[in-house]
């Protein structure tokens, strides 16, 4: 399948309240997600937000939120991804999942590169290895936010398609977000969804939003702005192969090791 249809849930979280962040997403992926949608995104720590708060709201494998992320991709018939609080083994995970409609296979990754500045660290065990998802044709890399800021761990090695972004990125560090994005799909030559949380948390951290997607080139193809909105767009892989065809930068990549 050479298309992909994307839906970016851009929304405010209730902080800490995992019941009530579900319902509010399910709403508004029943009034505004089409039939037809490959892929729901969902944003860093979608239940919560952006919380240490680690041992009262952590859920495991089998919780609340894994079984009504199950639902929503059975219902609408597409796969659906994004990162929330998982307790296992006694450590603590920012945990992103992969969740295929009609399917027990759950694919995750936990968030590599913990966000000291908060402490992030300090609460939560950071992740090991990368993800590959492959889905409808499609090879797709997810990070959760502050990896977005280490081109090494996010090289292109694997002839990645797509790599998938999902945030809390605060609105003081706008900038950051908006350069880096792009950066990555011209460094990368693939397309770069970033998806992140608009409103205020509990700590009156404001967040803007701009999620959006940007294309091989480091063009920006869709732009949410500082919408409550869920956006939709649909990619093109032959565009991108041709492109690749022409323009063989990925063939010039250095060759490295990561020490883990």
């Amino acid at each position: 399948m050479s298309s992909l249809s994307l839906a970016l849930v851009q929304t405010s979280l209730v902080w800490e309240h995992p019941k009530e962040n579900r319902l509010h997403f399910e709403h508004m992926i029943r009034e505004q997600c089409p039939p037809g949608t490959d892929l729901i995104i969902l944003p860093e720590m979608f239940t919560t937000g952006f919380t240490m708060n680690n041992v009262v709201l952590a859920e495991d494998m089998e919780g609340e939120t894994i079984q009504w992320l199950k639902k929503i991709a059975h219902q609408h018939q597409a796969a659906i991804i994004g990162s929330l609080i998982i307790s296992e083994s006694g450590r603590y995970f920012n945990r992103l999942v992969f969740i295929q409609p009609d399917s027990d296979d759950i694919q995750t990754y936990d968030k590599r590169h913990l966000f000291t500045l908060a402490k992030e660290d300090k609460y939560y065990t950071a992740g090991t290895q990368k993800l590959m998802i492959e889905y409808k044709q499609w090879k797709i890399m997810p990070i959760i936010c502050y990896d977005l800021r280490f081109p090494v761990w996010m090289r292109n090695t694997e002839a990645v398609d797509l790599i998938i972004c999902v945030a809390n990125f605060p609105e003081r560090r706008r900038k950051a977000w908006m350069s880096l994005l792009p950066a990555r799909a011209i460094e990368n030559v693939c397309y770069v969804l970033g998806l992140n949380r608009i409103g205020q948390d509990g700590l009156d951290i404001p967040y803007a939003g701009d999620s959006g997607i940007w294309d091989y080139e480091g063009n920006q193809m869709l732009d949410l702005g500082h919408q409550d909105t869920i956006g939709m767009m649909s990619l093109n892989k032959d565009k991108m192969t041709v492109f690749r065809r022409a323009y063989p930068f990925l063939n010039d990549r250095d060759k490295f090791y990561i020490e883990i």
